[in-house]
């Protein structure tokens, strides 16, 4: 079970220190933003590259901006261990795919809450994460919908017996991580859940523990 936390609700006047304060999680997950693929615009490639300098910690990011095709590979070129693209977005997530792992970055596909999973199917093998958008991508702190569980379940269907990591995304919380490792998910975006914790990293721990014990029954 890994907790990767969103600095996107973070103080982006002090993105180190803010780092700084979730050591014990398993990755930074950083929301690239453009104002056309969803309504907001965050952060880019330099902002990215300085976190890279400033941090050993796995870097998770996750891109949701137009044309990944053309800017995904720079993220795996700037030392990004893992990077997620949008097949909304996309034109050739395979080639896309196959180019990140070329230059040593694993490769995520991500997708919207009504993006169905099994039209992907096929190219499963191609990735090494799925990444399930729980509210509609462009915003932290909306409410978690309970409706792709059930997609969260057939992913991890598909995914059989494969080490693909399956990651969910929005609204996760000391309220609703449980469920989502029910459905099958084993790694967890939490941005808000973590970053207006009194203890950000604290709470890292508390909702490892909640996904690790709710897998047990």
């Amino acid at each position: 079970m890994r907790i990767t936390p969103s600095i996107l609700n973070a103080d982006f006047a002090n993105l180190g220190g803010e780092i700084g304060r979730i050591t014990d999680a398993d990755a930074i997950h950083v929301d690239v933003m453009d104002n056309h693929f969803v309504p907001n615009l965050t952060i880019g490639l330099p902002v990215v590259e300085s976190i890279r300098a400033s941090t050993q910690q796995m870097l998770d990011i996750h891109l949701m901006i137009q044309d990944p095709d053309r800017w995904a590979p720079a993220y795996a070129e700037a030392g990004a261990e893992s990077v997620t693209f949008h097949v909304e977005a996309c034109h050739a997530p395979i080639r896309l795919a196959r180019e990140l792992r070329r230059l040593g970055a694993r490769a995520s596909m991500g997708l919207k809450p009504a993006t169905p999973i099994d039209g992907f199917a096929d190219m499963l093998d191609e990735v090494d994460m799925v990444l399930l958008m729980t509210v509609e991508p462009g915003f932290g702190g909306q409410k978690f919908l309970d409706l792709v569980l059930p997609k969260i379940k057939r992913t991890r269907e598909l995914l059989g017996s494969r080490p693909i990591w399956l990651q969910v995304d929005g609204g996760v919380s000391v309220e609703t991580i449980e469920r989502c490792a029910e459905a099958g998910a084993d790694t967890f975006v939490a941005g808000s859940a973590v970053y207006n914790a009194d203890d950000p990293n604290a709470m890292v721990n508390q909702l490892r523990d909640l996904a690790v014990a709710a897998c047990r029954h």
